[in-house]
């Protein structure tokens, strides 16, 4: 009985941290300007009395007893590998002093709602010293969880296990010395494409019952899950029968919208179909943030901005907004969304640019929590890096260092997942190619369910049961490569520039 009464302490743990997910949801949808401070509280208390109950001697001797009554079951089953993925959380866990959680969560709850209005007011001074604590914590929790390494692969590690900033450099220069000369020729001798045509205005209740269309043909189950709006798109979810996204609508921006939600219905995709049998036991999430940008990045650029795709759903985004699209032609529209220009936003950067945005959180990143730039030099420092990698200049702050949500809730380390993801999108994506010929086609005729049953029997089923670089190469038969994206970029962008 070790296991089921383990199983039992970690399943109380996992709602409370559920509960604490959902008031965060609330926070950032539904929730008053003025409930900022108690929420913060509120929060902390929750993530205390998680913490706690983790870290509690009978908790532990749980797991003792557990990982001693493990011998007989097999090596790679769901028992050793719910043991496994705890032993990690515990062994964390135990060096973080409650104070550092309470601090943490309750900093970043009100760090949240202070860059919000920053980000509305443009005002970077009224988030620095946010900025600036949540940094110090996060060095403090760097040092007490993983003392012998670099701060940044202390961080990196709690979202993508066993990855370090010295696997990444390597992964970045080939990305770097592979975008920057593609993003050149196409600006010297591709062919000109103009983004008029997204920047029209879209009425975003036409936007809103549009996404919620698309979300159902690629076979988002309402009943499972909400579609709401944030100042920044995310997904959470607070069981696998309640998973919910979120994005912004701007009414002179289409693409914002509607690859935002592809991008969060990835995301939403994975937890909805790991294995019900994990349902709150370690095992009932996904393994990494890499694999789970891979299944966003998949589902918003491989198929979302795939021409076949558009053959299937333009004529009803003509239907949905007539006087803007009627007279545009699908090859136009097609181009338009697949435009090639640098830009400031992120989330709405071009497949071939985005990596560079990603690169400059990176090393801003690592500058930052080192101490090798300070947070009132952080906005010069990140205009500087746009002019280099892309050469623009934000106009303002809140197009440049306020855009992001990630610091404000402390998610430092997280940024390089998105370009993990690009990377591993393409490699599962010809794996699944592979097994599915007519994937092509499918997606023409707007029948998504064999891409989404290859994912689920290949990633999403499996949860953590596999750690990231077992389930890549289980998944596609060899480990992360960047053949596949790169084959990808040059292949799509070199036909659409005409290069």
């Amino acid at each position: 009985m070790s296991l089921p009464a383990l199983l039992d302490r970690l399943a109380d743990i996992h709602n409370l941290d559920q509960a604490g997910a959902l008031l965060n949801w609330d926070q950032r949808t539904y929730m008053p300007p003025r409930g900022s401070e108690p929420r913060a509280k509120q929060l902390a208390t929750l993530a205390k009395l998680s913490h706690d109950l983790l870290v509690s001697q009978q908790t532990q001797d749980l797991l003792a007893a557990a990982e001693a009554a493990a011998t007989h079951f097999p090596s790679g089953s769901k028992e050793r590998a719910m043991l496994r993925v705890a032993r990690r959380n515990m062994d964390k866990a135990t060096k973080v002093p409650t104070a550092l959680v309470v601090a943490l969560t309750e900093t970043a709850s009100r760090a949240e709602d202070v860059w919000q209005q920053a980000r509305a007011d443009n005002n970077y001074p009224a988030f620095a010293p946010w900025l600036d604590k949540l940094l110090d914590l996060k060095r403090q929790y760097a040092a007490a969880v993983m003392p012998n390494v670099p701060i940044f692969d202390a961080l990196l590690d709690d979202f993508e296990e066993g990855m370090t900033a010295a696997e990444l450099n390597p992964l970045f220069d080939t990305l770097k010395a592979h975008g920057i000369p593609l993003v050149a020729a196409i600006q010297s001798r591709g062919k000109k494409i103009s983004s008029d045509i997204l920047t029209q205005h879209f009425d975003p209740a036409a936007q809103q019952a549009f996404c919620a269309f698309i979300l159902k043909e690629c076979g988002f189950p309402f009943d499972r899950g909400r579609l709401d709006t944030s100042v920044h798109p995310f997904c959470t979810n607070f069981s696998q029968n309640d998973v919910r996204i979120t994005t912004r609508w701007e009414p002179n921006w289409l693409p914002g919208a509607l690859f935002g939600c592809l991008h969060e219905m990835g995301h939403a995709f994975y937890e909805l179909n790991i294995a019900p049998e994990y349902e709150a036991t370690p095992l009932a999430s996904g393994v990494s943030l890499g694999v789970h940008e891979s299944q966003s990045r998949l589902w918003e650029n491989l198929v979302g901005r795939s021409r076949e795709f558009w053959i299937r759903y333009y004529t009803h985004l003509q239907k949905a907004f007539p006087s803007q699209l009627s007279a545009i032609p699908l090859d136009a529209f097609y181009e338009s969304i697949n435009r090639v220009a640098p830009s400031f936003i992120r989330v709405e950067a071009d497949e071939v640019t985005y990596n560079l945005h990603i690169i400059l959180r990176y090393e801003m990143e690592q500058a930052l929590l080192n101490r090798q730039l300070s947070v009132t030099d952080a906005p010069a420092a990140w205009n500087e890096k746009l002019h280099k990698y892309l050469g623009i200049t934000p106009p303002t702050d809140r197009e440049g260092i306020l855009q992001d949500v990630h610091w404000a809730f402390g998610g430092f380390g997280y940024f390089p997942t998105y370009s993990l993801g690009n990377v591993l999108a393409a490699q599962l994506f010809q794996s699944a190619s592979h097994d599915l010929p007519t994937l092509r086609t499918d997606i023409q005729s707007g029948h998504f369910a064999g891409l989404l049953d290859w994912l689920r029997i290949h990633v999403h089923q499996h949860g953590k049961r596999y750690q990231p670089r077992a389930l890549v190469l289980q998944a596609t038969g060899k480990p992360l490569s960047t053949d596949a994206y790169l084959n990808y970029l040059t292949d799509k962008f070199g036909a659409i520039y005409r290069l």
